[in-house]
């Protein structure tokens, strides 16, 4: 091979490889700025789909109190499969004369788990404002809806005290409870929930012990407890439209060349 060629072949050889880098600097694509100015427009004029009946939030929170309402009130007296007659009967079969007043306390129960959880450093999904606010408005929807149901059916209870058997309250409230510590809570740990529902299902068997309720009262008052629940919380916005806030509380001593001494206290919040 003669020098010449030699030559023109390293030309060849090393003329590509000094392209190169020019060459891939002008094939790599520059992102595009982003086009903001017609993100609200809608040419074609198709509205957003609207989510089924079946996936919205009203029914999801009323499937379940539906349900238990439902089959409540086809229990009533000697209706349905298994009455309330027939419960009342086995009832007393198992516990006799068995009577005990724990009810009319662990029935508030669940509100104490709130304030233990909150009190361990557990932060709840509302901030304590709008969650006292649901809890006034789920009590105002329930206790209305429970007397309202109370005096137009007039039920007799089992120990005949009275004929305001049904729905149960002690349930209702429980139940209520129950379903705010799992909304609260749910997304920290489930047994938050299922420790609340526990003691309301408790409170809703003992009612049934002793003898104050049928069957048909404590699982409609199951239902109307729950939804009352869900009623507050779909119908609730964040006070003056704010997302949930925190408390952030510091203390700090003052001291002026006087001789006056104090204390600052500060409130942020979040």
């Amino acid at each position: 091979m003669t020098p010449l060629i030699r030559k023109l072949l390293a030309v060849a050889f090393f003329l590509p490889l000094g392209a190169m880098p020019e060459q891939a600097n002008a094939q790599t694509p520059q992102p595009a700025l982003a086009d903001t100015t017609h993100k609200y427009e809608n040419p074609g004029g198709v509205s957003p789909g609207k989510k089924s009946f079946l996936k919205s939030k009203g029914f999801r929170a009323a499937i379940v109190p539906a349900v238990l309402i439902g089959y409540g009130t086809s229990t009533i007296n000697g209706h349905g499969f298994y009455s309330s007659y027939d419960a009342h009967n086995d009832i007393r079969r198992v516990f006799g004369s068995y009577r005990t007043h724990v009810d009319d306390y662990l029935q508030w129960a669940p509100y104490l788990e709130i304030g233990g959880v909150l009190l361990a450093g557990v932060d709840s999904r509302d901030d304590r404002v709008n969650l006292a606010l649901i809890v006034l408005k789920s009590e105002a929807i329930m206790l209305s809806t429970v007397y309202v149901i109370k005096t137009l059916t007039a039920i007799e209870r089992p120990d005949q005290s009275n004929n305001l058997s049904f729905p149960s309250g002690h349930t209702a409230q429980a139940f209520l409870a129950a379903s705010i510590v799992h909304t609260e809570f749910r997304d920290k740990s489930q047994w938050y929930g299922i420790g609340a529902y526990t003691i309301a299902t408790s409170v809703a068997a003992l009612r049934m012990i002793n003898d104050k309720h049928w069957q048909s009262d404590v699982v409609a008052g199951a239902g109307v407890g729950i939804l009352s629940a869900h009623l507050a919380y779909l119908s609730h916005r964040n006070r003056w439209g704010r997302k949930p806030i925190g408390r952030d509380v510091s203390a700090m001593p003052l001291w002026s060349p006087s001789g006056g001494m104090g204390m600052s206290l500060t409130w942020h919040p979040k």
